[in-house]
């Protein structure tokens, strides 16, 4: 049997063509539109006022580099904010990754009840950013709180409140952020599944251990993951605001040791009403994520080994 599109003339497929392109366009109108409204329009919106000292009262003053310039060179709590951010990224994305990877490989061992760890485990990435978590941990490593009490009772004495200690307040943030491990842990178990049995029961045979074969079989197989979960996490991180305007009760305090870099540019917009000020800040706020960004797909040629190469 012949085909209908075999059949079909020439200059009827053309005819046929504008139509479907047609349609496309009309199921792609809705995206468009949002994209333009919502994603582009604010952005040069955005942008536009980070080139004025736009206030929300007065007019919109044209400045130039004007609020780039004073950030880098007259702004302390400017400087101070991206340090405390480059700590939490630095330290916390890691251990968050190391601590969702091990937890993975040992439910890939073959538990028994699989469903419910997992289920429990993935809780916390879902309560993990919302207020009430805060608030709960703001009181668990508050001078009573519920850690310091379990430290207590293990003989431990003059114990500090760790929310309000300079030196260990960010330190809680960080593992907070940690123990959000489950959607990072989800997508490691996913991955470790993929990997080939029959890999391990050869190196097993050829006198592999365990430790070797999860560094030459598994990490290298698993890189891809790591590498998505990667790029996930730290630009998360980037934009955590929640928790610690909620534990730093909005100041990024004690001593600025929690300011975080999202956390200054609210104070500058909803604070301060330094509107101008605060759209520079988040346009530096997107190139250091994009620089971020762009290392790791730089750097990844080096350590991400997929199937097909």
């Amino acid at each position: 049997m012949v085909a209908a599109d075999e059949v079909m003339p020439a200059t009827a497929k053309v005819r046929r063509r504008p139509r479907r392109q047609r349609v496309a366009y009309l199921f792609l109108l809705p995206w468009l539109l949002g994209m333009v409204v919502i994603t582009l329009g604010p952005m040069i919106a955005s942008f536009y006022l980070s080139l004025t000292d736009y206030n929300l009262i007065g007019r919109q003053n044209f400045v130039g580099l004007e609020n780039y310039q004073q950030m880098f060179t007259n702004d302390d709590r400017f400087i101070s904010s991206l340090w405390v951010t480059a700590q939490y990224v630095l330290i916390s994305v890691p251990l968050q990754l190391a601590f969702a990877l091990g937890l993975a490989v040992l439910l890939n061992q073959g538990l028994r009840g699989l469903s419910f760890y997992r289920s429990a485990y993935y809780l916390p990435s879902l309560l993990g950013s919302s207020v009430a978590i805060a608030v709960l941990w703001r009181q668990i490593f508050g001078a009573e709180g519920l850690f310091n009490q379990a430290l207590g009772l293990l003989g431990f004495s003059n114990l500090p409140n760790w929310i309000s200690t300079p030196e260990w307040a960010l330190g809680t943030i960080m593992v907070l952020n940690v123990w959000t491990f489950g959607a990072p842990m989800l997508i490691f178990l996913a991955g470790l599944r993929q990997v080939p049995v029959e890999l391990h029961e050869a190196a097993a045979m050829d006198g592999a251990g365990v430790v070797s074969r999860f560094f030459r079989i598994t990490l290298p197989l698993l890189s891809p993951v790591l590498f998505f979960n990667l790029v996930l996490q730290m630009i998360s991180a980037f934009q955590t605001f929640t928790q610690v305007y909620i534990v730093s009760g909005g100041t990024g305090g004690p001593v600025d040791s929690t300011l975080f870099y999202t956390l200054y540019l609210y104070q500058k917009a909803f604070t301060e009403f330094d509107m101008g000020y605060a759209s520079a800040m988040a346009w530096i706020l997107l190139a250091i994520t994009g620089l971020f960004t762009w290392l790791a797909f730089g750097t990844s040629k080096y350590w991400v080994h997929y199937s097909g190469e």
